[in-house]
């Protein structure tokens, strides 16, 4: 009851919070090693997180995927799927806990400085909540006076 009686409305949900952390862990498995190929880390989350029957690549994921299996430095980068948020799957039209579909990964982006390999599914844009025309495109700055036009 936090939205109600802020903090205070809270304690509740953090002592049950404590509680789950302090119970023992026996049972936790992760769902691939970090040795794991990116081909198979991105099957493993596709069929067993997002309840794909399995895995398309292109040509041009497959080729990126086996570059940063090759590499050292770049084998050892962390996994973050990027697809839409409205849906389990790539298609922001399924909804529920999908079945009956491929998940396609249709390139895989590298951000070595963040640590991760970024595959890509489905038409999801890199900058959700970007409009198509988006307020930037109309400031400038007058430079024969210094001015900034268009902010407002």
């Amino acid at each position: 009851r936090h939205w109600q009686f802020g903090g205070e409305g809270a304690q509740e949900l953090c002592e049950a919070v404590i509680a789950a952390c302090e119970e023992p862990t026996d049972n936790f498995k992760f769902l691939y090693e970090d040795s794991t190929p990116l081909k198979k880390r991105i099957e493993l989350l596709a069929t067993e997180v997002y309840g794909a029957d399995g895995a398309s690549f292109t040509d041009e994921a497959l080729k990126k995927i086996e570059m940063i299996d090759n590499d050292p430095e770049l084998s050892k980068l962390g996994t973050c799927m990027v697809k839409t948020h409205l849906s389990l799957s790539h298609d922001p039209t399924l909804k529920g806990r999908p079945k009956g579909y491929i998940f396609p990964i249709r390139d895989v982006l590298i951000y070595q400085g963040a640590g991760f390999c970024v595959p890509l599914s489905g038409t999801i844009k890199l900058m959700p909540g970007t409009a198509s025309d988006p307020a930037y495109r109309r400031i400038d700055v007058d430079t024969a006076t210094g001015q900034v036009r268009g902010l407002f």
